[in-house]
């Protein structure tokens, strides 16, 4: 058995757990938040609101807050799985009658979208982008219609608003308070108008602002907080990522 478990600091996640189980099985019991679930190995038998049910790797499994279920190994493999834990006001619950009816999604997109977005938990703008988009396709699911394209000025908003921030982080839900907008407006029009998506925008500007701090001659290590990274590793990852090289060896070039 190997269990980890954190808080991510992305708005709407209140937790992520990842867990290898060979015998162990739930008790029936309820969350006061969604459950987002992939199996990655092995397959998950459970029971939601006395109806039997089985999870696996090809299929997105999305248990409802407030709604009892169970789990155990289908197999005496056990199982392996990568679930989010996602603030009740992500979906609504209005939508808790559908995904009591339908908590299997066979879905390849959503759920290469849910392991990139597990992949990402540690870049939170990254992470809340990606999060809208899955929300957004499990909404679409369970039967909310899909939200109306915005106009291309938005995009322009959602740039002057990242700039003016800049170094500093900006939440999509902030973004959303102050522009208007449903989080997955912003991303999609931002996508839309200029080729990438917000995070991705930021960390490019994040990152020419470091190449000219290094080429002023600040060390890497004053680089990495002035330019909005966490740390010198973090600068280095996004840094080699763009540029092919290092924060040290591009300042001594």
């Amino acid at each position: 058995m190997t269990v980890s478990a954190w808080r991510p600091s992305v708005p709407g996640i209140a937790e992520a757990f990842h867990a290898r189980f060979t015998d162990h099985a739930y008790p029936a019991h309820t969350h006061d938040t969604w459950t987002l679930l992939i199996v990655d190995d092995g397959a998950i038998s459970y029971d939601l609101d006395r109806h039997h049910h089985g999870a696996l790797g090809t299929a997105v499994t999305l248990l409802p807050p407030n709604v009892a279920h169970d789990g155990r190994a289908a197999t005496s493999q056990g199982f392996r799985k990568r679930v989010l834990y996602l603030d009740a006001d992500v979906l609504g619950d209005d939508l808790i009658g559908a995904a009591v009816d339908q908590p299997s999604l066979p879905d390849p997109l959503l759920r290469t979208r849910i392991h990139q977005l597990h992949q990402s938990l540690a870049e939170p703008l990254e992470a809340e982008s990606r999060l809208a988009l899955v929300a957004q396709r499990l909404r679409t699911h369970l039967g909310r219609p899909a939200i109306t394209p915005p106009d291309r000025s938005l995009a322009d908003d959602l740039r002057d608003l990242l700039d003016e921030r800049l170094p500093d982080s900006l939440t999509l839900a902030d973004a959303s308070e102050v522009l208007g907008a449903h989080p997955v407006h912003l991303v999609r029009a931002f996508g839309r108008r200029f080729g990438l998506p917000p995070h991705r925008y930021v960390t490019s500007r994040r990152v020419d602002h470091a190449r000219r701090l290094l080429l002023d001659g600040t060390p890497p290590a004053a680089v990495a907080t002035t330019a909005g990274f966490t740390d010198q590793a973090h600068l280095t990852r996004h840094f080699r990522r763009y540029l092919g090289t290092t924060p040290a060896r591009f300042a001594r070039g």
